[in-house]
């Protein structure tokens, strides 16, 4: 994962009208020349590892109501509904009562940027989101880490 960097969210991204002051927010780029649609299946097709964490993640939650996948939507990228979609930029995502996220993948000059907002509704939503941060963490740099990985080899 050398190559995947922490990066400023490019400022062209729709996320931006939604930050607020103490939302969370990051981003983290690599290398690439995918499309946003091509970078986002394969940030959404989770390792088996992810899948497991995910999986526990929804028998954890399951007392507490959370939804286990996104909404039904007509377009999606793994289990988050696309929510807008242009050449440069895909955001997915949805509201839960905890917390409403979002992802935006972005490709531009060369590089495919990954940012997940966050915004905490409640208490819960604050501890939860303190709970998964660092598998949020992992689980975005190797995701980034198997777009390069799937560019290098587009490439050859």
């Amino acid at each position: 994962m050398q190559h995947v960097i922490s990066s400023t969210l490019p400022l062209q991204s729709a996320l931006h009208d939604r930050i607020k002051p103490m939302d969370f927010i990051d981003c983290y780029s690599v290398e690439s020349d995918l499309s946003p649609r091509h970078a986002a299946e394969i940030i959404t097709d989770f390792p088996g590892w992810a899948r497991c964490l995910v999986g526990m993640r929804n028998i954890i939650t399951a007392p507490f109501g959370l939804l286990k996948e996104g909404p039904d939507a007509s377009d999606k990228v793994g289990f988050f509904p696309v929510e807008s979609e242009n050449n440069e930029e895909l955001i997915a995502g949805f509201n839960d009562k905890h917390l409403d996220f979002r992802v935006s993948v972005m490709s531009q000059n060369g590089h495919v940027f990954l940012a997940t907002w966050v915004h905490t509704n409640n208490p819960a939503g604050k501890l939860y989101l303190k709970v998964i941060l660092p598998f949020h963490l992992l689980i975005a740099r190797n995701a980034l880490a198997r777009v390069k990985a799937t560019n290098k080899m587009k490439q050859h």
